[in-house]
């Protein structure tokens, strides 16, 4: 039995959470934009698109956590919601990937990289990634507006396949666990142990840019390992025990976190947000609150 109440507040936490932080990014890389955008801004505008138009599409799964896992809204919306939902999460690992690809080549290979890597190339590279997961994700109408043997209305979305449902849907997630998951992550890994290995082979480079290559490591790995892998692994279950399993609503959840960890991988990758004037005065109100903290406590000691 699905506990409908534990899903619906992973939503509102997600959407409360993700839905300020992304706003703030998408405002600053959009000014970002007037002035000269590198590569790396513009993959992580896409990021921050794709967080966005994931949680405009939220309310709709909060609704039908609400409604007990049950869809009385028309099928199509059933269809469009599911599309852009699944879409979205495969977009922002695609995004990753190709994140990690240009900062590895930049280090590695630095003056080739720096006469080839142009703007527009990211933003061709964006779309074919945009093209990619949308044309992946576009089994989604397939599958909903199959023949059906039942005659009844169907009240929940995107469940309770049918075998002919699953014949199709089940090899699909298979493909999706394997070339739009397994195969970014391992390109994500080989990338950023080589940044690690190569900015602490060169010590004339400072500290602080080694730490914020490790944090974006981190950031990413968690993201993969923790939002998509309970996801994708439920594909690799269904495919091989020919079902689509009953907790595949869980994994959903750590998913739809990953709109509040992407804003950390702005943070680590992008000079532009790190120095933008909100950041800077959390940056200021966090540095006040500490110094506060230790005064009053040095105050208690000393008493």
């Amino acid at each position: 039995m699905t506990n409908h109440w534990v899903i619906l507040s992973v939503y509102i936490v997600t959407f409360l959470i993700g839905l300020p932080a992304n706003l703030l990014a998408i405002c600053t890389f959009i000014k970002k934009l007037g002035d000269k955008p590198s590569p790396s801004d513009i993959l992580l505008l896409n990021l921050t698109v794709s967080d966005l138009v994931f949680l405009f599409f939220l309310p709709f799964k909060m609704y039908e956590a609400a409604a007990g896992m049950h869809w009385y809204l028309p099928q199509s919306l059933c269809s469009i919601t599911s599309f852009f939902f699944f879409t979205t999460i495969y977009t922002s690992s695609l995004l990753l990937m190709a994140i990690a690809v240009d900062r590895y080549l930049g280090l590695a290979f630095p003056f080739k990289y720096r006469l080839m890597r142009k703007p527009l190339y990211a933003s061709v590279g964006s779309v074919l990634i945009w093209l990619i997961s949308a044309g992946h994700c576009s089994i989604v109408f397939i599958i909903v507006h199959m023949p059906e043997n039942r005659t009844e209305p169907k009240t929940v979305c995107y469940e309770n396949f049918t075998e002919k449902q699953k014949e199709v849907l089940l090899p699909v997630r298979f493909e999706f666990f394997v070339v739009i998951y397994i195969l970014p992550l391992l390109v994500c890994i080989f990338c950023y142990i080589n940044c690690i290995c190569i900015l602490y082979s060169r010590p004339h480079i400072a500290k602080v840019k080694k730490q914020r290559a490790i944090g974006m490591a981190l950031c990413t790995l968690t993201i993969f390992l923790l939002c998509f892998l309970p996801y994708n692994m439920s594909h690799l279950v269904g495919f091989s025990s020919n079902n689509s399993p009953p907790w595949r609503y869980y994994t959903l959840l750590p998913s739809t976190l990953n709109t509040c960890l992407d804003p950390f991988v702005f943070y680590f990758s992008s000079s532009t947000f790190r120095e933008s004037a909100t950041i800077a005065l959390l940056k200021k109100w966090c540095f006040r609150h500490k110094k506060d903290k230790c005064e009053t406590d040095l105050k208690i000691i000393s008493k």
